[in-house]
């Protein structure tokens, strides 16, 4: 007899043996068992289990049914009660059947059809990979018509130069990833190899960032590769997809829309909706019915994920960042000149000084940046020790000091948080519970703080004291729907209008200061990111866009997208101060 099968049986009868002993009415018809499906994915999805009150009221249920449909769940075994803590989590049932349906997983058959449909579409080869201990092995492969890479199914490649080994590395079980990196030797094969620990951790970051990795000639000399992982049920790689190209053909513009579709692939191999917030396909353009005749592209950068625009009124010059290519930039509008520093490491947000120096948000927490050599050093962490965060968006506060946003790296868990950090480094955590932190602002005055949090939705409000950073009384000053976009970053004006950036919205909102939508500028990209106020009298508002997981159709429709925009919008902004150290 098949112990598995007897241990099913076994645990079945006690199933119906609990459901019959608690004399359950199960709810019928189809929208009882919706909300059902939904209490469980309330639970599933909870970084930590959940009590009672709280699931209830994150339900949203009348309590007689959300008790009922509880102890329902909790009867056929999908739900279990830790009855010493009052809390609840997936139940062993569920567990049990996950593990049924993976132990059954054919990984190469399912690939075949996504194989097939990737290399007509890419036009290179695409190929399935899975981790072999330190190495990555080839199980599967599709070449394009023509001039193509070839990859020969059963060939080991190296981990930390190839696209499908850091995609593998990146999503490893913490535990799992620290002993293979510690085992890996970082053998250069050509220029573009990375073979220190410092810099392949920095790309193990920004693979996590975009949900994707890619390699620029780093193991073979004219290949470059993009690659996306397969997820399993506990968010580790099961295996890998990659596509492989010639560099001159699968280059920087076409790399990160096939990544785009590795990650869709992925995704529908497993039925795994994946974790990162990151939409991959924008909302439908809007009719154009809003234009704003000064709108004008003033740098066609193309930007993967250009982000917080920040005006140095003595400098005149615009400072602004790309998240997901690593580098800070500052734009002459004068003259349109707009020089890079690399960074070589995530960067979220840029703090420009009064004295002229500058300071970062990078993954390692705020930092000195030197802009002409790139050299940077800690100033402040006020999230050392959490590996699975990063920090976001920084404003400097009427208070002097920085406040900063952040967030999982995936976007995955609430674990985000808002900091107050002063001019010695003091840092004092001032929210938290956030999914994706976003932008930060003030009202002319000072006493009320506005905050971001993307992926509800909400435009947070609080009471703020200007000269101590006291905050309170947090409430909803707006919420976008999701079918409209999502909120980015926010810049105030001298009337107290506060314009936001819509993520997929392909517009910035301007609303008043009771949070009603007073207008809204068109942008002829879908992905707006921040927003900030400039020039000799800040009469000039600037807007950082992305193309990050775009898809190609949408880059045809929108090929700006990553460029900065620039228009008078008729109210001048509310001026913004700089930092002061020591």
């Amino acid at each position: 007899m098949d112990d598995r099968a007897d241990a099913g049986g076994s645990r079945a009868g006690k199933t119906r043996t609990s459901r019959e002993d608690r004399d359950l009415t199960t709810p019928a018809g189809t929208a009882a068992l919706s909300k059902g499906l939904t209490l469980l994915d309330i639970v599933a999805d909870a970084p930590d289990p959940m009590r009672f009150a709280d699931l209830l009221r994150a339900s949203g249920l009348p309590k007689p049914t959300f008790a009922r449909i509880l102890r329902t769940l909790v009867a056929f075994g999908l739900v279990q009660q830790d009855e010493a803590k009052g809390t609840y989590m997936l139940g062993r049932r569920f567990l049990e059947l996950s593990h049924r349906v993976w132990d059954s997983f054919d990984l190469v058959a399912a690939a075949v059809p996504e194989l097939d449909r990737l290399s007509a579409e890419i036009g290179e080869t695409v190929a399935l990979c899975r981790l072999d201990g330190d190495v990555v092995q080839y199980l599967d492969e599709r070449s394009g018509d023509g001039l193509s890479v070839r990859v020969d199914v059963g060939r080991r490649v190296p981990l930390h130069c190839t696209a499908a080994g850091k995609v593998l590395l990146a999503y490893q079980d913490p535990a799992l990833g620290r002993a293979i990196m510690e085992r890996l030797k970082l053998d250069g094969f050509t220029r573009q190899t990375i073979t220190t620990t410092e810099a392949l951790q920095a790309d193990l970051t920004l693979t996590r960032a975009r949900g994707y990795s890619v390699s620029y000639e780093e193991h073979l000399t004219g290949v470059n590769s993009v690659s996306a992982p397969i997820l399993g049920r506990d968010g580790t790689p099961i295996g890998a997809l990659v596509a492989l190209g010639p560099s001159s053909r699968l280059d920087a513009t076409s790399i990160h829309p096939a990544g785009r579709e590795l990650i869709a692939a992925a995704r529908r191999i497993t039925g795994s909706a994946g974790a990162v917030a990151i939409t991959s396909r924008p909302r439908p353009r809007a009719s154009q019915g809003r234009p704003q005749a000064s709108l004008s592209c003033v740098l066609p950068w193309g930007a993967q994920l250009g982000e917080a625009p920040v005006w140095h009124d003595a400098q005149r010059l615009l400072y602004w960042v790309d998240i997901l290519h690593p580098a800070v930039y500052r734009f002459a509008p004068e003259t349109g000149r707009n020089e890079a520093c690399d960074t070589g490491k995530l960067i979220s947000a840029v703090l420009p000084l009064e004295d002229g120096r500058l300071l970062v948000a990078s993954q390692d927490g705020i930092e000195w940046l030197n802009f002409e050599t790139g050299e940077m050093t800690p100033f402040a962490s006020p999230e050392a020790g959490l590996r699975d965060n990063r920090l976001n968006d920084a404003k400097i506060g009427p208070d002097g000091a920085i406040w900063i946003g952040s967030m999982r790296i995936d976007a995955s868990r609430p674990t985000g948080a808002l900091y107050r950090v002063e001019p010695d480094g003091t840092t004092t955590r001032k929210e938290s519970g956030i999914t994706v932190s976003n932008g930060i602002a003030w009202s002319p005055s000072g006493d009320t703080l506005y905050f971001v949090d993307t992926v509800p939705g909400l435009i947070h409000a609080y009471d703020c004291q200007p000269s101590t950073g006291a905050i309170a009384n947090r409430r909803v000053f707006a919420r976008i729907p999701e079918s409209e976009g999502r909120p980015d970053g926010i810049a105030v004006d001298e009337e107290g209008g506060l314009w936001c950036a819509i993520w997929d919205g392909w517009r910035v909102n301007r609303y008043d200061t009771e949070g009603r939508l007073e207008r809204a500028i068109d942008l002829p990209v879908p992905r707006p990111t921040s927003v900030a106020f400039g020039g000799p009298d800040l009469s000039t508002l600037y807007i950082t866009s992305a193309r990050t997981r775009l898809p190609a159709s949408s880059l045809a429709e929108a090929p700006l997208s990553g460029g900065l925009f620039a228009c008078t919008p008729g109210v001048a902004g509310a001026p913004v101060g700089l930092f002061r150290h020591g």
